[in-house]
């Protein structure tokens, strides 16, 4: 099933450090890198071309006409979205687990400001991604030890940035083979999109960049590769991302002004928490009317949804705090900058991709500044 919303796919940092630059960097021992390597070397070794699983017999039909569909997604991105065309994708690996990696995101208990782990080539992201949950869980563990919240994800996909197509590139994962067509067909642009630009230390540009590809492509691939049946399906699933992303934007909103108050009225943490865990459960109780309608348990409803649809949602929501709000800021809050910058480029994609590069080329304050000047204005909150 396709995740409930975005999520942070990783950038394999630790990969791309020992490829390009020895690894002389600040997130800690040998071990970490250790475990990068040997981790994706076992799913590139795992991976064989499309064409031969196309020609296995001992496959389900439906992986046959998923991978049919893959070659057709991928010549596409090529053809229509200038996106590269090299070895990426054109590969399959069956895990036979649930997650390609998993991710472990931190922020303070008062801010929604990421931890960052810095590396060469990729510079500091706010992520850091281990191929046994274990692992990942204890590095958690070890954060939150230190007064961090957290939050450790499972991730579908990675990109290596192109810097892995001589070794066979980045290859289509079982952890999101099996996902509706409009969500697989928008991931890999997405992981693509990733091997277009790439600002090194800027996690909120690069994801931004490739949602915004990932959208505008999918858009494209529906309208004029796709049926009537997964045109439907997929607009019902956005629309209810939408509206769960208009509802953590606001919640982000809301603590972002919350938190500001520590300075500018010196709360102590005791009156700041009270605040904070109030603003939580308000948005736990708007989350829960927005599933009473999904669901069609609101009066006047139809449901739209199963319970099992919503699964990921309730799961965030449970686990919500400071580290997964911001860490799906990263793809939220520039995707509408990045889109009217296609737009502002007549929507063709050579001159946007030229357009971003020179915005990767600033610092970072000024591409942010430039970015945010294109954002359009958001309509005022109606209050609870």
């Amino acid at each position: 099933m396709r995740q409930f919303l975005p999520r942070l796919r990783a950038v394999s940092a630790p990969l791309l450090c020992l490829a390009l630059s020895g690894c002389a960097s600040t997130t800690g021992s040998l071990g970490y890198y250790w475990q990068s390597m040997v981790g994706h070397l076992e799913l590139m070794q795992s991976a064989e071309p499309i064409d031969r699983w196309v020609a296995r017999t001992d496959i389900a039909p439906a992986l046959r006409e998923r991978l049919r569909l893959a070659q057709r997604a991928r010549a596409f991105a090529v053809a229509e979205l200038g996106l590269p065309d090299n070895a990426s994708y054109r590969r399959y690996a069956d895990l036979k687990r649930p997650a390609a990696v998993w991710n472990v995101v931190a922020a303070p208990p008062y801010a929604l400001t990421l931890h960052t782990w810095c590396f060469p080539v990729t510079g500091c992201i706010g992520y850091r991604g281990y191929f046994a949950q274990a692992d990942a869980q204890a590095e958690a563990d070890q954060l939150a030890a230190q007064g961090l919240e957290v939050e450790v994800y499972g991730v579908p996909a990675y990109s290596t940035l192109g810097y892995m197509n001589w070794a066979g590139g980045d290859p289509l994962l079982s952890t999101f083979i099996a996902w509706p067509e409009g969500d697989f067909v928008r991931l890999l642009f997405h992981e693509l999109a990733h091997q277009v630009v790439y600002a090194e230390g800027d996690t909120l540009f690069n994801e931004s960049f490739a949602t915004a590809v990932e959208r505008i492509g999918v858009a494209r691939w529906l309208a004029t590769h796709s049926t009537p049946q997964a045109r439907e399906a997929y607009a019902t699933s956005e629309a209810r991302r939408g509206a769960f992303r208009a509802l953590t934007r606001a919640t982000r909103e809301q603590l972002a002004a919350i938190y500001a108050q520590k300075d500018a009225l010196a709360l102590e943490d005791q009156a700041l928490n009270a605040i904070k865990n109030e603003a939580m459960q308000a948005f736990r109780g708007r989350y829960a009317q927005l599933r009473a309608q999904w669901l069609g348990t609101a009066s006047g409803t139809q449901p739209s949804v199963t319970t099992a649809q919503v699964a990921g949602y309730d799961r965030w929501v449970a686990k919500a705090n400071n580290a997964s709000f911001a860490a799906q800021a990263a793809y939220d809050e520039l995707v509408p900058a990045f889109e009217a910058l296609f737009e502002q480029q007549g929507r063709d994609w050579p001159r946007f991709y030229d357009a971003v590069r020179q915005l990767a080329q600033q610092p970072q304050p000024q591409r942010r500044e430039a970015l945010r000047a294109l954002l359009p204005a958001q309509p005022p909150q109606k209050s609870s």
